[in-house]
């Protein structure tokens, strides 16, 4: 959720229901909670750090996929929730909300997958199913939605997430992975992608020709000057690192760079865009970025800063400017973007690890010091001691 969600991204783990059964979770370890035993990486407490953690998941039921896990990637989500930058996490925490696996077994009512099947299990793994947003395909704005990690499951115990072996999913959360889609670079799209891609429907912002600006290159940042090419938009990044202006145009494909920065040249671009992503997770001023848009401009802020931001009025009412959000998207809008991105041939940029080379990536990513995703070779290097 994530950014990033960068961002990245985002999602606030549902915190009520976590602390309500917290005495009841009390009195079976993780270990014995469920029948199979599991292994993987944990955070105990707010120091964030990353270790071995012996756990269990459900068995397999009728409606459920189990996923022998391959990749995982490294959400900014996954930083924010083992440090409790939000104030909601649940020790212990395995992250990961970015897994690609095969499928191992299958329920008996389960009808889109087969054993042997690559798969994909992104941000959420659960929600009520018969409220309006479920019955309209918007399961991630379901009231009741569980989150893949440090959330409570719809069976009422503790979600574990991709940092693992394997996982248990209800089949309704679990998505087919396009043939052709590589396995490791894919795996990001599971939220990043579906981050920029959902926005970008819903608030209209595929017309080709049009000028799109992807404020923060990040991991949302560079999916997003992707799929915005893959539209047909005139991409332009916005960054206040100069040292990013070759990697955005000769290897990500974007048409321009601005940076935000130098007062000259945002003066030079004010009126020149028709949305504008803002994947910026720190606080930071809108008025500038609303300054870039043109009449009917949209800006769509994906970054979840930690304090509010100012929300300058005169813009908006003298340009009939618009300001929106949006988090992930649902499970059938996620498949098809997921199908889009391999037509596309758009992937993250990745740089994959081991797991016990996790803690590392975290110091890193919480400098912004990688392109532009970490993803963990979770079968090849995961293995209990």
């Amino acid at each position: 959720m994530h950014h990033s969600l960068e961002i990245t991204t985002q999602h606030k783990p549902i915190s009520p229901s976590l602390t309500q059964t917290k005495e009841k979770q009390m009195a079976k370890s993780p270990e014995t909670e469920h029948p199979n035993k599991a292994f993987g990486w944990a955070a105990k407490d707010k120091s964030g750090v990353l270790s071995p953690f012996h756990f269990s998941r459900r068995d397999n039921g009728d409606n459920d996929v189990t996923v022998k896990i391959l990749y995982c990637g490294v959400c900014h989500t996954d930083l924010h929730t083992i440090k409790n930058d939000w104030g909601f996490s649940y020790y212990p925490v395995v992250p990961g909300h970015e897994i690609v696996g095969i499928a191992t077994k299958v329920g008996k009512n389960v009808t889109k997958f087969r054993e042997g099947d690559r798969v994909g299990v992104g941000v959420i793994t659960g929600s009520c199913q018969s409220c309006e947003s479920c019955n309209q395909d918007l399961e991630n704005y379901c009231p009741q939605m569980s989150f893949t990690y440090n959330s409570i499951g719809s069976d009422g115990t503790k979600t574990y997430g991709g940092y693992s072996e394997s996982i248990v999913v209800d089949q309704r959360f679990v998505l087919q992975f396009p043939e052709g889609l590589p396995s490791d670079s894919g795996a990001p799209l599971l939220c990043a992608g579906i981050t920029v891609y959902s926005p970008m429907k819903y608030y209209g912002m595929t017309e080709p020709g049009k000028h799109l600006g992807v404020a923060g290159l990040g991991g949302l940042g560079h999916v997003a000057v992707k799929i915005g090419k893959a539209f047909g938009l005139k991409v332009t990044v916005i960054s206040s690192s100069p040292s990013k202006e070759d990697e955005a145009i000769n290897r990500l494909g974007a048409d321009s760079f601005l940076v935000s920065s130098d007062p000259q040249k945002m003066k030079a671009a004010i009126g020149t865009m028709d949305y504008i992503i803002d994947t910026v997770s720190a606080v930071h001023a809108l008025f500038p970025l609303l300054g870039l848009l043109k009449v009917n401009g949209k800006l769509v802020t994906l970054g979840l800063p930690e304090k509010p931001l100012e929300l300058p009025i005169f813009p908006l009412v003298l340009g009939r400017k618009m300001v929106g959000g949006s988090d992930i998207g649902g499970m059938k809008e996620t498949q098809e973007m997921l199908e889009f991105c391999a037509k596309h041939n758009i992937t993250a940029d990745i740089e994959l690890i081991k797991m016990d080379e996790i803690n590392t990536a975290m110091e890193r990513l919480a400098k912004s010091d990688v392109r532009y995703r970490f993803v963990i070779d979770v079968a090849n290097s995961l293995s209990p001691p």
